[in-house]
């Protein structure tokens, strides 16, 4: 599921002509973001590094490497929405161990991401990207609530 997902956003980045029409993708994307319920916004869930409020809450179904991850995000700011909705659509319905050996920083770079953000942005998709791995890592040596 993820995989599709990623590649019909890098279809759709390499059909739009600019970066400022892809800007705009983004941000739609992030106003299609689900919201998170605010009592998940909470210290556990944030996630450090970003300039914005930026919320992480894992799903996870299983346990161990074949259990699979998903996770509800949120922030404060669209564009950092739509990043998060991009992160989702990288990593949802994976496996953990499949999770930690995403190459993200390949993966945003098929998008242009990595050329285009400012870099108080691109170290905020690194912090959630860590996160997001962190998590996984943690549910392999089965300490989930480390």
């Amino acid at each position: 599921m993820a995989e599709a997902e990623f590649d019909d956003i890098a279809e759709t980045f390499a059909f739009l002509d600019d970066w400022e029409d892809r800007y705009r993708h983004v941000i739609e994307m992030g106003r299609d973001l689900a919201p998170m319920d605010d009592a998940l916004k909470v210290p556990a869930n944030k996630v450090e590094g970003c300039a914005s409020q930026v919320w992480i809450f894992p799903q996870v179904d299983g346990q161990g490497a074949a259990a699979r991850f998903d996770f509800l995000g949120d922030s404060d700011a669209m564009i950092v929405r739509g990043l998060i909705a991009v992160l989702h659509a990288l990593y949802a319905g994976r496996r953990m161990d499949q999770v930690v050996a995403v190459d993200a920083p390949g993966a945003l770079a098929r998008l242009g991401l990595d050329e285009h953000l400012s870099a108080q942005r691109s170290n905020g998709v690194r912090a959630m990207v860590g996160r997001i791995q962190a998590i996984a890592q943690r549910h392999l040596e089965g300490r989930p609530d480390a």
